[in-house]
């Protein structure tokens, strides 16, 4: 019996999340940036089988559509299945099929089999039985559905992406996760960084989250402000981008005017906030990736960075920066900035 809450297959040449390829995946961090790289690369070979590891929220599953998107089977199915929310016989079924054992009954043929040259997308793989991880361990490197008392086995042709908020290394070490699938499944791996570890990534997002709803939802078009920008860039983000999606959704229906400041974020402003006022230090500091930074963008950061430092005060700030005020009004009006 299927779990439509656990496997949801995406019609063919369509992307769930409204992305193409991985125009979705919005980042600027190098942690990030070397992820998407890594996937673009994976995506476009015939890599069968390929492990994503993250938190709980860092977007494993936007990562896995991205890569089957890009890939040379984008228009075959893509195949969630959730390994934690269904219990161990219906996960076997639903993966490997079943072999009937009378002449008149019908096979049932699992996700493994029926994808064709698609992708399954198996999440929280280290919740798996062991029973299930060999049979999925041998279906990976024979490229077969290992059917009991079958006549004879079935090919597999699908791409299997992985994903786990848990270590697998910790569950080897307990006993509850193969070695053997572990080292299987992590001949190529993507680390995906948890949000805290790439705060200069936050305001990126919110800001993309933001214009997807004024493109679908028809909602007014809204820009973060600065006091906004600080707590965002400073909350740790222990649910990921998942919290931070629900974070901006709030902000952006009980927003009135056309800026979303600090009082429409619903998370702990008191300990974000005050990392943002007293280590000032911190947002004094331009960081430049190894591969490079738009000089514009550079330039905004620093408008933006002054402003905070100076508590809005925009005579204060062009005095820091050594320019006129009508040079420094000119410049936040060509970024946005300027508040009327």
């Amino acid at each position: 019996m299927t779990n439509p809450a656990s496997i949801r297959p995406t019609p063919v040449g369509t992307d769930a999340h409204g992305g193409h390829e991985f125009s979705a995946v919005v980042a600027e961090s190098h942690a990030m940036r070397h992820a998407i790289h890594m996937a673009r690369r994976i995506a476009t070979t015939h890599v069968r089988a390929l492990l994503l590891a993250g938190e709980a929220g860092t977007g494993k599953e936007l990562m896995a559509r991205c890569i089957h998107n890009a890939g040379p089977n984008a228009n075959a199915p893509f195949v969630s299945v959730n390994c934690a929310s269904i219990p161990a016989p219906l996960l076997d079924v639903e993966l490997f099929g079943t072999n009937p054992t009378r002449h008149d009954m019908s096979r049932k043929v699992g996700v493994l089999e029926l994808t064709g040259r698609g992708t399954v997308f198996l999440d929280e793989v280290g919740e798996m039985p062991l029973a299930l991880q060999d049979r999925l361990l041998r279906t990976l490197e024979e490229y077969v559905i290992p059917l009991r008392g079958a006549e004879f086995d079935h090919p597999v042709h699908c791409r299997v992406i992985a994903a786990s908020k848990t270590r697998l290394e910790d569950r080897v070490a307990s006993g509850a996760f193969r070695e053997s699938l572990l080292a299987r499944l992590s001949v190529l791996r993507i680390e995906l960084p948890p949000l805290r570890e790439r705060d200069e990534d936050a305001r990126l997002i919110a800001e993309h989250l933001l214009a997807e709803a004024t493109r679908l939802q028809g909602a007014p078009h809204r820009k973060i402000g600065l006091d906004a920008a600080a707590i965002l860039r400073s909350h740790r983000w222990p649910g990921n981008v998942r919290e931070l999606k629900h974070v901006i959704e709030r902000a952006q229906v009980i927003c009135d005017g056309s800026l979303i400041g600090a009082e429409h974020l619903s998370i702990n402003q008191r300990r974000s906030g005050a990392r943002a006022v007293r280590g000032t230090a911190a947002f004094a500091e331009i960081r430049i990736p190894s591969d490079g930074k738009p000089l514009r963008d550079i330039e905004r950061e620093a408008l933006e960075l002054t402003l905070q430092l100076t508590d809005n005060n925009q005579s204060a700030a062009a005095r820091m920066l050594a320019i006129s005020r009508p040079t420094l009004l000119r410049k936040l009006r060509s970024f946005g900035l300027a508040r009327e």
